[in-house]
């Protein structure tokens, strides 16, 4: 049964999480040179929680809810097909935008302000982090339903992993528009699009929501986030040129993650 406060904090978890690309915004606003070391750093981190808490956490939570309602051999075969589908749907997100407006692809500040590469208009990068972060906002949401102590963590690291996508917002914006106010709020507003992902979710899936519908949803949201890690997160802090403080972020994240549920779960 789902109470209206878990409802209530997921969404402003999810809010949180998603305008966090405000802090990426000032930043670039801020800064003449990107601290790359910070950002390789903190994106490892945050690629280190959401792998620990997608496999130790939430895809043995969903097995043993899909092992209750449907014995083992049907539950791991439930859990399998869910975790690849919500790589499959971030994925398939991921590849239809082109590589030239993909937030994902790591720039300095220092890199931006050469202005050759900001001929367009900017407007297309944030819309390209919105469509990026429709599902990122599903993903948070109903992690939030099933357990505030894992859902804490989840926001953080995509807070985390939104603040480069701020930065790649805001630097365009800025540059093709000459106003400091316009690029922090287009890089702000880029962030909505998670919040509306939770409510999409919130209207679409709440009326349907059964133990069943939390395990595969849970499995589904755990291949996105392993995905997010593989995919964006590690080689964004690689192409940063710290690989080594990227691996000691990562280690972090999982120490971080692992020591939260022992503690509060």
């Amino acid at each position: 049964m789902l109470h209206s406060s878990n409802i209530l904090f997921a969404f402003l978890l999810t809010a949180v999480a998603g305008l966090s690309t405000g802090i990426g915004s000032l930043i670039a606003l801020i800064a003449r040179r990107t601290n790359t070391s910070f950002l390789a750093m903190s994106l490892g981190f945050s690629a280190g929680i959401m792998i620990y808490v997608s496999f130790m956490e939430m895809l043995l939570t969903a097995l043993s809810s899909l092992t209750g309602l449907f014995g083992d051999k049907t539950a791991n075969l439930y859990l399998i097909l869910a975790f690849f589908a919500g790589i499959a749907l971030i994925s398939i997100i991921d590849f239809m935008i082109p590589e030239n407006v993909n937030p994902h692809e790591a720039h300095g500040v220092e890199e931006m302000l050469d202005g050759k590469r900001l001929k367009r208009t900017g407007l297309m990068v944030a819309l390209t982090i919105g469509i990026h972060n429709f599902p990122e906002g599903i993903a948070t949401f109903t992690s939030a339903l099933e357990s505030l102590d894992i859902a804490i963590p989840i926001a953080v690291a995509i807070a985390i992993h939104n603040i480069p996508e701020g930065i790649a917002v805001a630097v365009p914006i800025y540059h093709s528009t000459g106003s400091r106010k316009k690029a922090f709020w287009y890089s702000f507003a880029s962030g909505l699009a998670e919040p509306v992902g939770a409510l999409i979710a919130f209207l679409f899936l709440f009326r349907f929501w059964t133990s069943t519908m939390n395990a595969v949803v849970l499995a589904a949201v755990a291949g996105i986030m392993v995905f997010i890690s593989l995919d964006e997160l590690l080689p964004t802090a690689e192409k940063y040129g710290k690989h080594h403080l990227a691996i000691l972020g990562v280690v972090a994240g999982m120490l971080a993650m692992a020591l939260s549920l022992y503690l509060f779960v």
